[in-house]
């Protein structure tokens, strides 16, 4: 599937001065492309884009998510969590990062990003949500991926319905009407992790009255009470989060729902308690992987055509899908093989190759720029010629 047209010079420095003398140029235009699937279900991962470093916060210091309360140096690899990045503690708004990201997503077959979404007033001292989800579809576009959100009304002050409008209008300005943006039926997909704040359907009905097309809203399992009622029906469905037996609430959901995305948790275990950030919550033993797998199986029986892994990146809750030097690449060779795409381990090897030389020659100027023409490479799943050129650096 062909995206967006990326064009760059591809010729040696001894074919470029030739070409100087001659005053032609010979270029190579690249299309970044998706990767084919065997299995039809959309797969989206839910993003979390709340990290800073000491470098990137407004505070000078380490991000409440890298740290918690608890006193940590995330520069020497004590961070918040049982878990760390193969990267080392990164910022969200990082456009490394984000490449990188996006390019172990698409050679594991996952379509896109659920972006936990804190409203468009959101950059704070915590983290900069609203800028880093900004740098994040920016990334996603270039792959040529999809991007929505999960939006935390929980966030909402006491005019809740006021700013929930201000942000739906947000939205619609700067993310539904992308071509990039997932849409269901035509309608971009918003998820709402609860309702927490806004818990009358009357409300919600005001909420997306500034709204030219009401989105595809899909809430927390057990939560459409809040979203629905007789009089008005905002939401089309629910998705679920953290069930290690998630058979029967499928079942039911896909009776009672118009649409359901399914969740799959890799485990959960918290750093909550051992960061004095309260007492955690109940663990799920990963099981060497083998809960994870099940949890896409279940979805798979289920039939469902969307599926929510949870998470991408919540190092603080242990549910994380990205590459750690405690797991390695498990989890996305499974999808790999869930999926059905053609890529392997080796491929996303080479990402994080590539991640590791942007770091070491960011401020090599010629090396940057092969670099560039690697991603273009990796973008347009021709992974053995940046490969080739990788290896001459």
């Amino acid at each position: 599937m062909i995206i967006t047209s990326l064009l760059f010079s591809s010729c040696s420095s001894s074919d470029a001065n030739d070409q100087s003398s001659s005053g032609n140029t010979d270029t190579e235009i690249l299309t970044a492309q998706l990767p084919t699937k065997t299995n039809s279900m959309k797969i989206l991962a839910h993003f979390m884009i709340w990290f800073e470093t000491n470098k990137t916060s407004t505070t000078g210091k380490w991000g409440w998510h890298w740290t918690m309360n608890a006193s940590l140096n995330p520069g020497n690899g004590e961070i918040a969590s049982h878990y760390h990045p193969l990267t080392g503690a990164y910022a969200s708004g990082d456009v490394d990062i984000l490449n990188y990201q996006c390019m172990l997503m698409k050679y594991s077959g996952i379509d896109g990003v659920i972006v936990d979404w804190y409203g468009s007033n959101a950059d704070n001292s915590t983290a900069k949500h609203t800028s880093n989800t900004v740098a994040l579809f920016t990334a996603i576009k270039k792959a040529g991926m999809q991007l929505s959100i999960c939006y935390e009304d929980a966030n909402l002050g006491n005019d809740a319905v006021i700013e929930a409008r201000t942000d739906m209008t947000y939205l619609a300005k700067n993310f539904f009407a992308s071509d990039n943006y997932t849409k269901i039926d035509g309608r971009p997909l918003l998820l709402d992790f609860g309702p927490q704040k806004i818990t009358t359907s009357a409300d919600w009905y005001r909420v997306f009255q500034v709204l030219s097309a009401k989105p595809e809203f899909i809430v927390l399992n057990y939560a459409s009470s809040k979203a629905n009622s007789p009089e008005y029906t905002n939401s089309q469905g629910e998705f679920l989060w953290v069930n290690a037996n998630p058979t029967d609430w499928y079942n039911q959901a896909k009776k009672n729902y118009m649409m359901v995305i399914g969740g799959a948790m890799p485990g959960f275990y918290d750093y909550y308690k051992l960061g004095g950030a309260g007492d955690g919550y109940t663990t799920y033993d990963d099981k060497d992987g083998a809960l994870f797998n099940s949890q896409l199986q279940a979805a798979q029986s289920a039939g469902l055509n969307y599926l929510q892994v949870s998470t991408w990146n919540d190092y603080g809750e242990g549910t994380i899908i990205e590459p750690t030097k405690e797991f390695g690449y498990r989890y996305l060779t499974a999808l790999q093989s869930f999926t059905g795409v053609s890529y392997q381990q080796s491929n996303l090897e080479l990402i994080y190759k590539w991640y590791q030389l942007r770091v070491k020659y960011a401020d090599d100027t010629m090396k940057t720029k092969i670099l560039d023409k690697c991603y273009d490479y990796l973008n347009a799943l021709q992974p053995e010629k940046a490969k080739t050129l990788m290896d001459q650096l």
